[in-house]
């Protein structure tokens, strides 16, 4: 079954940068939005967060809150994060569970670059999986759907 606006996000609890693990149910009462991307350092991964990094105030001014999800170890990611500034948390998923229950695995389990929004009720109120994964959703229209809901 393929997650859809409205259904109870899923709950999940993974390890993230600054040496602590993070929660869906820490986010309650407030809009999270939930970039899966492919990898650490890659160039649309790279282009997409640090743009979500540069657009993190518009996130706040919604009282939202970021985090990105892949699947490399922590360490990948505090080294990614620490290059690029991110004023967000980078998860690890690294045995892709959360992945597989966003309904976010392509073909021969592969990550695909896909957004979700979970509204302070704990439903998604937008989702996105990209089938190739070559771009991105903005923050314009992210902000908007968070606005929206």
């Amino acid at each position: 079954m393929s997650l859809k606006v409205g259904d109870i996000a899923p709950a999940f609890t993974l390890p993230g940068t600054g040496g602590r693990d993070y929660s869906l149910s820490e986010f309650g009462g407030k809009s999270l939005v939930i970039a899966f991307y492919p990898g650490d350092g890659t160039p649309v991964c790279t282009k997409q967060l640090c743009s979500y990094n540069s657009g993190f105030e518009e996130f706040e001014n919604l009282d939202a809150a970021v985090v990105g999800i892949s699947a490399q170890d922590v360490n990948s990611h505090e080294a990614f994060a620490a290059k690029h500034g991110f004023r967000f948390p980078l998860l690890s998923d690294v045995d892709k569970t959360v992945a597989s229950a966003y309904g976010t695995l392509g073909p021969l389990g592969f990550p695909r670059r896909s957004v979700f929004v979970v509204g302070a009720n704990g439903r998604l109120t937008y989702v996105h999986r990209a089938l190739a994964g070559v771009t991105y959703r903005s923050v314009g229209e992210i902000t908007a759907a968070i606005g929206a809901s």
